[in-house]
């Protein structure tokens, strides 16, 4: 088994079948409300935004995508979000998964701390203790096997890889390309492939890695250029204004439509078979993120879902689901 951590071998990239072309997958990392901005806690979390959920499946529903929600501890204990959410995972029209965030899952042993925020610098016994709870109690209240996983704070570890294997998960979604967490203790990502690889020789686990891309007149530099900028965030600013370097996470969190669709075009013109897009659930109500401060900001959320979709439908570019990107990736 292949460490998360470590960049895949070239051989290691995931192959489609011919007639899956080129997709894209919604993710919602399903999670409480805290302060971003303070200390994290154990405590003083909320789940106001839970009734938000519904507003959010219908506009994929009409779009025909099928979102994967990420659920993480309070969400997976929540009666009111398995009631919102059951409906749909029982139709297809919705798909669930794993997000751990080890500060509010038990069993808790650690001190709550930024380096134990990233499950994967735990011990391998508490990491995989936090897991198995969060993975069953989904199974329990939702009803549905969760077969994808994604860190808090994108925190893999050595062990990840191993623990994921053993508890059935086949895929991995928490490596965030050209991002690097490494001074918060986290891993490090910036070289990191875009395409989905194989985590094992056995092609058993799968990594979906989200989409970030360069754009810019200098974007086949920007492995290189980007990394010698990282405490320079006035001279990216520069670049970016310039149109000479931008770095694009697909996300509507901080990201205009004008820049998702510049990263949407360098996806598709380097041949990604598949865009994985994602933003946090609290972000559904005003107050909760920086990203949604008002209902005028939640608007402009709903609209940039709205044009994303409208432009992927514009380049013919599908929407896909977990079920069946495990049915069009080749294993042999």
């Amino acid at each position: 088994m292949r460490s998360l951590t470590e960049p895949p071998p070239r051989h290691a990239k995931a192959q489609f079948r011919p007639d899956f072309g080129q997709r894209f997958l919604v993710t919602v990392d399903t999670e409480e409300e805290f302060d971003w901005e303070a200390p994290l806690s154990r405590d003083g979390h909320s789940l106001r935004h839970l009734d938000r959920i519904h507003g959010f499946q219908q506009l994929c529903e009409a779009h025909s995508v099928v979102p994967l929600w990420l659920v993480d501890w309070p969400v997976a204990t929540s009666p009111e979000a398995a009631e919102l959410l059951r409906p749909s995972l029982e139709s297809g029209r919705a798909e669930i998964g794993v997000q751990l965030h080890p500060w509010v899952n038990p069993p808790f042993e650690e001190e709550v701390s930024e380096h134990n925020s990233f499950a994967g610098n735990l011990p391998r016994e508490l990491e995989e203790a936090k897991l198995t709870q969060l993975r069953d109690t989904i199974e329990a209240n939702f009803g549905k096997e969760p077969l994808v996983y994604r860190a808090g704070r994108y925190g893999l570890g050595p062990n990840t890889a191993a623990i994921l294997a053993e508890q059935g998960i086949a895929i991995d979604t928490s490596v965030r390309p050209l991002f690097d967490y490494g001074s918060m203790g986290g891993p490090d990502f910036r070289h990191f492939p875009l395409a989905p690889y194989w985590l094992d020789e056995e092609r058993m686990l799968l990594e979906l890695p989200l989409t970030t891309c360069f754009w810019g007149m200098l974007r086949r530099q920007g492995d290189l250029i980007f990394p010698r900028l990282w405490r320079m965030p006035a001279m990216r600013g520069v670049l970016a204004r310039l149109g000479l370097l931008e770095r694009i996470p697909l996300t509507p969190e901080g990201i205009s439509v004008d820049e998702a669709i510049r990263g949407i075009d360098m996806a598709l013109d380097d041949g990604l078979p598949l865009l994985v897009f994602s933003f946090h659930s609290p972000s559904l109500a005003p107050g909760h993120t920086p990203y949604v401060r008002s209902e005028e900001d939640l608007e402009r959320l709903y609209d940039w879902w709205r044009a994303v979709f409208a432009y992927l439908q514009q380049r013919n570019i599908r929407p896909t689901s977990v079920a069946e990107i495990m049915q069009a990736v080749l294993r042999g």
